[in-house]
């Protein structure tokens, strides 16, 4: 059987500026007016951190990248608050859901068959320690597009194999540095640093960047889990 041929929509200039927030009167207005009750719950549960670090947030800065010279190939460390999950790669799947016109469940086989897009970039743990690495993937943008998400989304949440949970918002998801890695330092993506699918992005802290991603929701409210660190504690935005 044959690969599934996927078509990408491309979001609109308009989606695009809605979604990401670059919008300066969305930026200093959004969650305002007469809330309904979900409305409320997500005005609640909104991180406080969030509207300072939207406002200094550039969707659309890259971060500079290293050269390949300066990959240091030992210096990502593994973390995992749980055990290393076991994933049958052929029957993996990747859902997308939410508040979205188009439910997705594609395999790693369509994933692949997607853009790839590398970039050495510097992963930053909070505990202190760092590594340059070249990651390869799929921009996540290109899945949101896929997607179809409603114009009213502002978050996008993340579940892991091995039962890890984040959350994001929907401008730091959309940033063309945000990427599904499959790949590490040129090579197939090892099963100890997220394989099939991980989260990589030079924009946010290492404990935001999900390892074993099968599942991403597109949201208008943010949940009351918001990530598992996070729930205890941790900041929630956790920008570089």
């Amino acid at each position: 059987m044959g690969l599934i041929h996927i078509r990408r929509p491309q979001l609109t200039r308009r989606q695009f500026l809605h979604l990401s927030g670059i919008s300066s009167v969305s930026l200093l207005l959004g969650g305002c007016g007469t809330p309904a009750l979900e409305d409320l719950v997500g005005t609640v549960s909104q991180p406080l951190n969030q509207k300072v670090e939207k406002l200094i947030f550039n969707p659309q800065k890259l971060v500079p990248e290293f050269s390949p010279s300066e990959i240091q190939p030992e210096a990502l460390i593994v973390n995992s608050f749980r055990s290393t999950p076991i994933i049958d790669v052929d029957k993996y799947r990747l859902i997308v859901d939410g508040e979205v016109n188009q439910t997705l469940n594609m395999s790693m086989a369509e994933i692949q068959n997607l853009p790839l897009t590398s970039m050495i970039i510097r992963h930053i743990c909070v505990e202190g320690w760092a590594a340059i690495v070249q990651w390869g993937g799929v921009q996540l943008r290109e899945i949101i597009a896929l997607a179809q998400p409603k114009e009213n989304v502002q978050y996008v949440s993340f579940k892991s194999a091995d039962g890890y949970y984040e959350s994001w918002d929907i401008a730091s998801a959309l940033h063309p540095q945000t990427l599904l890695a499959y790949e590490k330092n040129g090579e197939s993506l090892p099963v100890d640093n997220g394989a099939p699918l991980r989260l990589a992005a030079p924009i946010k802290l290492g404990y935001k960047q999900s390892k074993w991603v099968t599942q991403i929701t597109l949201a208008s409210h943010l949940s009351i889990f918001k990530g598992y660190w996070e729930d205890q504690g941790y900041e929630w935005f956790a920008g570089i």
